[in-house]
């Protein structure tokens, strides 16, 4: 446990107890008409620094450089609700999407780190952070990352070819390569095949850069933590002009082979759960796409 993780200078607290009223775990409370730490349990969320008129108040597992940026500079100051355009953010979340034409143009290390930073800026489950982030720099190592990953690939195409196997695991309940053989075997083949043949990447797209958003043991829902993060990262790299796209594959791949997260220097215990392949765009859209229907369920009660 953190030492000391919650500071408070009762000289500049006023004792107003806006601190108490947002702390989601009781941490602070009023001691001699001045805020102070009552209990050793805290989330380390910074409601309570946040929140605080005098400034008295500092989280010391923040750190504050997690909100500073090399690309561009952020506003320091609170947005409250219903001061941001709708309409704005609707057109950034319609006007991302998938990006299978990369340029060669590389993605400056600068503009990667600050995506990370960004990506941090999402909700986690108890505030445990317990995210990580693997990043590919470099044309060459996501080319190191594919070249893994479609070996796998092979093996598993090679194992689905053989029919006598999958019906065997199928009628003894284990139908995963059964499926897999139905419905991806051919269109693995074809991309494997010109992978061999041509060299043309289609699993990364030609892309210059990669990010893996993975997870620390020990979160309480670390997959929703990850794919939140990624949310905020595709969002913010198509604001900085980046293409992006999620590559299934390649967490399919991890997820079964952990050999292959080792090769990109990801420790055994940790679980991958997005990958982003990241490049400026060859794409140029006239307008935004629609989505299919989606009918809301209401319950009442």
């Amino acid at each position: 446990m953190e030492e000391n993780r919650i500071a408070i200078d009762r000289d500049l607290c006023n004792g107003c107890g806006l601190c108490i009223t947002v702390c989601p775990t009781g941490t602070v409370s009023l001691l001699d008409g001045k805020a102070a730490v009552s209990r050793e349990e805290s989330i380390l969320c910074g409601h309570c620094a946040a929140v605080c008129p005098q400034e008295a108040i500092r989280v010391t597992a923040i750190d504050e450089e997690m909100s500073r940026y090399r690309t561009f500079t952020a506003e320091k100051s609170w947005l409250a609700p219903g001061k941001f355009s709708t309409a704005a953010l609707v057109q950034l979340m319609a006007s991302r999407r998938s990006c299978r034409c990369f340029t060669r143009r590389p993605v400056d290390r600068a503009v990667l780190e600050d995506l990370i930073k960004i990506g941090i800026t999402a909700p986690s489950g108890t505030n445990s952070q317990a995210w990580t982030f693997t990043v590919l720099p470099t044309r060459k190592a996501v080319l190191s990352l594919a070249g893994c990953i479609a070996a796998y690939f092979g093996r598993l195409n090679t194992r689905a070819e053989k029919t006598v196997l999958r019906l065997f695991l199928r009628v003894t309940g284990k139908g995963e390569l059964d499926a897999y053989y139905h419905g991806y075997y051919r269109k693995v083949k074809e991309a494997l095949d010109e992978w061999h043949g041509s060299g043309k990447d289609r699993l990364f797209h030609g892309s210059t850069a990669a990010i893996l958003v993975g997870s620390r043991p020990g979160a309480s829902c670390p997959a929703e933590d990850a794919l939140l993060a990624t949310e905020n990262i595709l969002l913010a790299a198509h604001s900085m002009g980046l293409g992006s796209c999620l590559i299934g594959y390649a967490v399919a791949a991890m997820k079964n082979d952990p050999s292959i997260g080792q090769a990109v220097g990801i420790p055994p215990e940790e679980a991958i759960h997005a990958v982003i392949a990241l490049g400026y765009p060859g794409e140029v859209y006239q307008r935004i796409a629609g989505r299919k229907n989606a009918t809301p369920r209401y319950f009442e009660g």
